[in-house]
């Protein structure tokens, strides 16, 4: 059982409690501080310190090259990601493998197989919107940036989707597993905190709070994923593969990613139906996908049911972190 593969002795209430808060700031603050300081250094450099006063969201975002800029940004997950592992081996004494899956070891075929489904889905709807609404996008290739970004998102996009699943969909999901000794609280409680995480997108801004009903529904999709496959790989892939074709495919000026991507979204998008179409037609099928490809049965159990939680023991066992 994964969430129960947490509880190895060493699963106080207060190490998961802390670690949350450690592994968050770890990448949201400390993470930020390479693009904080690389703003301020290069606005002084040249502006000089009067820059500072009139400085806000926008001119931080605007200072360098979007391809700079978003390194940057993508590098706070590079530390957050590192923050995570120093908390799970040396205070939970867990390996990766007992953090993200029940299997004997992180199953990558997995990953792979969700990537690749999405990854195909993207491109053949980014292009199809393209190929029926030509006006709507601007043709944005520059072989320069675009393989810039193209080097930058392939190494650091896995990188920032992956930490947000071992921050939710491992350690929080353990942690909340083992403190209430259930699955349904750790079911709900990520998904519905993963959506309100997005709250400050600039997609939010330009269609509404009620758009926060995808962001929460894709939460309950990556929760379903984890606890009927009992592991974090599907999770992973589909993240991974999701917010990478973003990167790379489509921005518009109202998105999260401002990259330098092949096509530029001109419309003016408001929430209607079309909005949820994800949620309810394609988050659906890549659910009966995986649950016939990896014979998901007991749903109401794997969902809802109960952990079972050993003592503690805090006994040290070198084994548990001799896996990467």
């Amino acid at each position: 059982m994964f969430i129960k593969r947490g509880a190895n002795g060493f699963h106080d209430a207060w190490k998961w409690i802390i670690g949350a808060i450690v592994i968050f700031l770890g990448c949201q603050l400390i993470g930020a501080l390479p693009f904080t300081i690389a703003v301020f250094y290069e606005q002084i450099s040249a502006n000089g310190t009067q820059a500072l006063s009139s400085m806000d969201e926008t001119s931080m975002m605007n200072t360098f090259s979007k391809n700079v800029t978003f390194f940057l940004l993508m590098f706070s997950f590079v530390i957050g990601t590192l923050t995570w592992w120093i908390w799970i081996k040396y205070i939970h004494k867990l390996s990766w493998t007992e953090a993200t899956t029940s299997r004997e070891k992180f199953d990558w075929n997995r990953a792979f197989f969700a990537f690749g489904v999405v990854g195909t889905v993207a491109l053949v709807t980014t292009f199809l919107g393209y190929y029926l609404e030509p006006d709507v996008y601007i043709w944005n290739f520059n072989p320069t940036n675009f393989f810039i970004l193209a080097v930058i998102a392939i190494i650091l996009v896995p990188i920032q989707t992956t930490w947000e699943e071992l921050f939710f969909r491992s350690y929080a999901m353990q942690g909340l597993g083992i403190i209430t000794g259930n699955r349904a609280v750790p079911y709900i409680l990520t998904s519905v905190i993963f959506g309100l995480m997005h709250i400050f997108n600039p997609e939010i801004a330009k269609m509404g709070y009620i758009v926060m009903i995808w962001y929460i529904g894709t939460g309950f999709l990556l929760g379903t994923f984890t606890l009927m496959d009992e592991g974090t790989e599907l999770a992973i892939g589909f993240h991974a593969a999701n917010n990478l074709f973003i990167a790379l495919l489509v921005t518009a000026d109202w998105t999260a990613f401002q990259t330098d991507s092949l096509l530029i979204d001109t419309s003016d998008p408001t929430a209607d139906w079309m909005t949820f179409i994800p949620m309810f037609i394609y988050y659906p099928a890549l659910i009966l996908l995986f649950a016939k490809k990896y014979k998901w049965n007991n749903w109401k159990d794997k969902l809802f049911g109960i952990v079972e939680v050993p003592a503690l023991n805090n006994t040290y066992d070198p084994k548990n972190t001799s896996d990467f």
